[in-house]
């Protein structure tokens, strides 16, 4: 079968799962809501950076591109649907890229209305103290961020492929996000900067002082994404339905 129909049928199946849909407004209303409380902050901290502080909210509501990216792909695990769906593409190479395309565009797409509108939002909030932000700084923080999104709903997706569940993969992936990438990783030194999620926020700063910078910090997200998908390929390939 064409690759086309594929997408079309991936496609329709996001679209018509509310759950989806329901996760994908989360990640705009959660981000662009704690944005503008993230521009509130006091700006006489020395190391204010007003870029992360009106993008802030997307560090939350990146939860939600996981959850979207993670559902998207364990939906296929209920009620016997990827026998169905790999009998009508028997090429599960096939279907699979159909289905990481269907998960990346829409988590793109609406990464970078969220980027766009939480900037607005704190920005707004923030005032004078953002007067300082070049059009250039603005425009890398709402474009990295919409293919961090993107990038973060991908790794989910290739990990619930993997554990061929979703709630396992969000178990893992959500305390890692909010608890083990602060709590831990601010004792790892050094290699915080190369954790999946720690790399990629460097796109959303002003300044940076580290290893990496903004895009080769998102080349390490997408390197750990790249792995992710990998493994879910190889479950997919190797294992029964």
């Amino acid at each position: 079968m064409p690759f086309a129909p594929v997408l079309h049928a991936e496609w329709l199946k996001i679209r018509t799962l509310r759950s989806l849909c329901g996760a994908l407004f989360a990640l705009f209303a959660v981000s662009t809501a704690f944005s503008a409380l993230g521009g509130t902050s006091s700006t006489s901290d020395p190391e204010f950076d007003p870029l992360s502080n009106a993008l802030s909210g997307i560090l939350l509501g990146q939860v939600a591109a996981v959850a979207f990216g993670a559902m998207a792909v364990s939906a296929e695990y209920h009620g016997g649907a990827l026998r169905v769906s790999l009998a009508a593409v028997p090429q599960r190479g096939r279907w699979f890229a159909a289905k990481l395309t269907a998960i990346a565009v829409p988590a793109f797409l609406v990464g970078l209305l969220t980027t766009g509108a939480s900037l607005a939002a704190g920005r707004s909030v923030m005032g004078e103290a953002a007067g300082g932000l070049t059009a250039g700084e603005q425009a890398r923080g709402v474009l990295g961020g919409g293919v961090y999104l993107m990038l973060m709903a991908l790794f989910a997706a290739g990990f619930a492929a993997l554990l061929r569940s979703g709630s396992a993969a969000l178990g893992i992936l959500i305390p890692f996000l909010l608890i083990v990438s602060f709590v831990i990783g601010d004792a790892a030194g050094k290699a915080v900067e190369f954790m999946p999620d720690r790399a990629g926020w460097i796109v959303l700063q002003e300044t940076w002082d580290g290893t990496l910078g903004p895009w080769t910090g998102l080349a390490v997200t997408a390197l750990w994404t790249a792995v992710a998908l990998a493994a879910g390929a190889w479950s997919v390939l190797r294992r029964d339905a």
